[in-house]
């Protein structure tokens, strides 16, 4: 993914597009992460993580981070730098 991106546009687990700020890009022991945050998120300053994966067809798809210790050392490393 390029570092340039501001914003996404991604679809909710029920068909309809929601648009997202990006924060920041990371790079984590060879994993790729984003940071956004969606309009409805930032008036709690609400921030999420969403990993970078390839799917089958080798395109870049945007997935919740659904493990403890990942999600933990995701959200380590953005609050020592932010």
């Amino acid at each position: 993914m390029e570092n340039d991106i501001k914003n996404l546009v991604l679809e909710d687990e029920d068909g309809k597009q929601v648009q997202f700020e990006v924060i920041t890009k990371l790079d984590i022991e060879d994993r790729e992460y984003v940071i956004v945050t969606s309009e409805d998120s930032r008036e709690s300053e609400e921030a999420i993580v969403l990993k970078i994966i390839e799917d089958e067809k080798g395109m870049e798809i945007f997935a919740t981070v659904e493990d403890e210790h990942e999600f933990n050392q995701v959200s380590e490393v953005y609050e020592a730098l932010f």
